[in-house]
């Protein structure tokens, strides 16, 4: 594996940014969509695949397509090249708050095993696939679980994590997390889902019925703020069809909005 090398800054606190910094030639591949801006010179395409593998055949291009599409990412990757003269720059973000994780490659073993939505982008001849966890219960009620993204390459890449970012280097021990919670770990690191305590614990103690736990040796990233946590706040508070929402803190409901102006 030979990367593309590639500089970057990142910018921002809980909006982030990463602005990718190409040499003439350099490309740097990304999720459709996550680009913000890019300078003068710098061309880009939609191509089935990351292009780690340029000899790869349609058969094989496809197959990487129906992975991708398994995910639920976009069935396209976007490559930037500066085919300019000089130093272009390309910014990427995620669509919503939190910290953007800069991963060497090299550094990690070549190898990070993250939740299919954290990857942003990464360095051309970053491999960017699927791995399934092998054991059924994290398969049916990991949630976020049974289909992980892996990365593979020895140059940079980045992933997003939502909230502020965690990380744990385990030594032999187990960490028992909410499943929404986990970002990304280290090929040494073991992965299943476990009972959330006892019954009662289950159904009433608001961390859901399951909780994933990894143990072995290896880097873990934790995410304070999953998505899918986000996301079923919003909808809880927001207008119903009949344009009506629960106010937060408010035993008074529309009521209270009524005599706020709202």
């Amino acid at each position: 594996m030979k990367c593309h090398k590639v500089d970057y800054e990142i910018f921002g606190d809980d909006m982030q940014v990463v602005e990718v910094e190409l040499d003439p030639g350099e490309t740097v591949i990304a999720e459709a969509g996550a680009m913000n801006w890019m300078e003068d010179g710098i061309t880009f395409e939609a191509k089935m695949g990351d292009g780690s593998k340029p000899d790869q055949g349609l058969m094989g291009k496809l197959l990487d397509v129906g992975k991708r599409a398994v995910t639920g990412e976009a069935l396209f990757m976007t490559h930037f090249t500066n085919a300019g003269y000089g130093k272009k720059r390309a910014a990427f973000s995620a669509p919503y708050p939190g910290k953007i994780i800069p991963l060497d490659m090299a550094s990690m073993g070549g190898e990070l095993i993250c939740q299919k939505d954290a990857f942003l982008c990464a360095a051309l001849g970053t491999r960017v696939t699927i791995a399934f966890n092998k054991r059924l219960g994290a398969g049916f009620f990991g949630g976020e679980g049974f289909i992980l993204q892996k990365l593979k390459g020895d140059g940079m890449a980045f992933i997003h994590a939502g909230g502020m970012v965690v990380e744990k280097q385990l030594k032999g021990e187990t960490l028992r997390v909410d499943t929404g919670c986990i970002v990304g770990f280290s090929p040494g690191i073991d992965y299943d889902i476990q009972r959330a305590g006892n019954l009662k614990s289950m159904f009433f103690g608001g961390e859901g019925m399951f909780l994933a736990t990894l143990s072995g040796h290896g880097r873990v990233f934790l995410q304070s703020l999953p998505f899918s946590r986000l996301a079923d706040r919003i909808i809880q508070h927001a207008p119903s069809a009949g344009g009506s929402a629960k106010g937060e803190g408010s035993v008074l409901g529309g009521l209270g909005r009524m005599l706020d102006g709202d």
